[in-house]
């Protein structure tokens, strides 16, 4: 089950501009230009009891959706202080809602260039 969603997570992932996935911390993560960490996948670290992604989030967002929704995010350790937002994959996840959050994990980090041309694609 792990592996078909790092594979639908990367697919989201990738298909942004100048993206890579290699392995950081022992799970599949994804970068932008090679440095710069927008998603983390979580295959149940530290023993926890859900599949997830920590991702950055844009200022606020983080405590917004894990308050309207506890059960689906979260603030995960060690980047959560930083305002990243852990979504859980467990279960039945809304794809295209995820989609939208990967973009904006995207858009909170990438150069500016990155950025405008998503936005661009976008709207």
């Amino acid at each position: 089950m792990s592996h078909d969603l790092v594979q639908r997570l990367a697919e989201i992932c990738l298909a942004l501009p100048e993206t890579e996935q290699r392995i950081s911390h022992g799970e599949p993560c994804w970068f932008i230009r090679g440095k710069k960490q927008f998603v983390s996948f979580d295959d149940h670290h530290h023993g926890a009891d859900w599949i997830s992604f920590w991702c950055a989030a844009p200022e606020g967002s983080q405590r917004t959706l894990v308050e309207s929704d506890p059960e689906t995010f979260f603030v995960p350790p060690y980047v959560g202080h930083r305002g990243w937002l852990g979504v859980r994959l467990d279960g039945d996840p809304d794809w295209e809602e995820i989609e939208e959050i990967v973009i904006e994990a995207y858009l909170t980090v990438a150069p500016k260039t990155l950025a405008a041309q998503v936005l661009k694609e976008s709207g």
